[in-house]
């Protein structure tokens, strides 16, 4: 299978730059994965496209506020993205400018924080700092890593429209995007209706935005991510299936913790709750044992989200639904509106 077969033109003036002017705002293009069939609605009517008793699970990841500049001694303006946490001081990070970050060379981040460059590879550095680095400096001194398609610096306003109402466990470097729908109007209102919303964790990695380089999709190496199912939400996710209730998976990120995490066939397996990490890389041909319906975001042309969701609902119907999506000036990507797929 090409990876060309999931590229599609779209007019840079589609892509969101920022988010609705209020939460759950969003338009939300419904398609019936068994048919094509298309409707056009809003976020706020997607209650009403939800059946009574469905088991609706959310990625409760909180974006880390990972990204943060340093003053190298020479008086040059360096950006770090934090990736993962080595130990109380040392971090892995992205680093800007790299082939000028050597070993050794030292930043000035803050008054009272210095770091120096202390290992190097291919693709990450780490950053050894003078005392702990923890979330609590972050969210004072980092900034919002929005993705790189948003071409603005961030705001005060992302610090609270790039995170999940319901945003708990901070560890991604992106947004569980699909969530960014919700407010706790349309969350009370899925409970009014006799359904059951359980929260997952998936720590959302760089990787995400990465493209499927490769010629053939099967050649494509994905990104690892950590992710995490309590007892609670497993019991809740394994009582659902052995009813017969449908299983709606909020993001790409939820299927893949989802998919991840079930242990047996379609029809004979459960979800293992605990501490996990997946690169599960999910293209036409596979079978989902978890997931029956998705809320999802529009995604980039050759991307691995692009593929899995058309692994859900079939290669030709989600070309058709992005083309009717494009053509009827839905907004794209993290801060862009939704389809249901059901």
């Amino acid at each position: 299978m090409k990876t060309s077969e999931f590229y599609f033109n779209l007019p840079k003036e589609l892509i969101a730059q920022t988010p609705a002017d209020k939460r759950g705002e969003s338009r939300l293009i419904i398609l019936n994965k068994n048919t094509g069939y298309l409707e056009h609605k809003m976020i706020t009517d997607f209650p009403d496209y939800v059946e009574e008793g469905t088991l609706i699970v959310v990625n409760n990841s909180r974006v880390r506020k990972a990204r943060i500049f340093g003053i190298s001694l020479t008086g040059g303006k360096v950006e770090f993205l934090l990736i993962k946490q080595i130990n109380k001081n040392s971090w892995k990070a992205i680093v800007s400018k790299k082939k000028k970050q050597i070993v050794g060379k030292k930043f000035i981040f803050s008054e009272d924080l210095k770091g120096e460059i202390t290992a190097n590879t291919e693709n990450e550095t780490v950053i050894t700092f003078e005392k702990e680095i923890d979330d609590t400096w972050l969210d004072i001194h980092g900034h919002i890593p929005l993705p790189p398609y948003i071409k603005r610096e961030d705001t005060d306003q992302d610090s609270d429209r790039y995170q999940t109402v319901y945003a708990k466990n901070t560890g991604s470097v992106a947004a569980p995007t699909a969530g960014l729908h919700f407010t706790e109007t349309i969350l009370n209102k899925l409970r009014e209706k006799n359904i059951t919303i359980v929260s997952v964790t998936l720590h959302v990695g760089l990787g995400t935005f990465i493209p499927v380089r490769s010629q053939i999709v099967e050649d494509h190496k994905m990104h690892s991510e950590e992710y995490e199912i309590s007892e609670e939400a497993a019991f809740e996710i394994n009582k659902a299936k052995k009813e017969g209730r449908k299983i709606l998976a909020v993001g790409t990120t939820s299927i893949r913790t989802l998919e991840s995490a079930w242990k047996g066939t379609s029809s004979n397996g459960s979800i293992i709750a605990g501490k996990s990490s997946t690169d599960i890389y999910i293209y036409p041909g596979y079978t989902f044992k978890v997931v029956d319906q998705m809320l999802t975001n529009f995604h980039t042309p050759d991307s691995s989200l692009i593929l899995l969701v058309s692994a859900f609902a079939g290669k030709e119907r989600i070309k058709n639904a992005y083309n009717e999506a494009i053509e009827q000036k839905y907004r794209f990507f993290s801060y862009g509106d939704a389809m249901l797929i059901k």
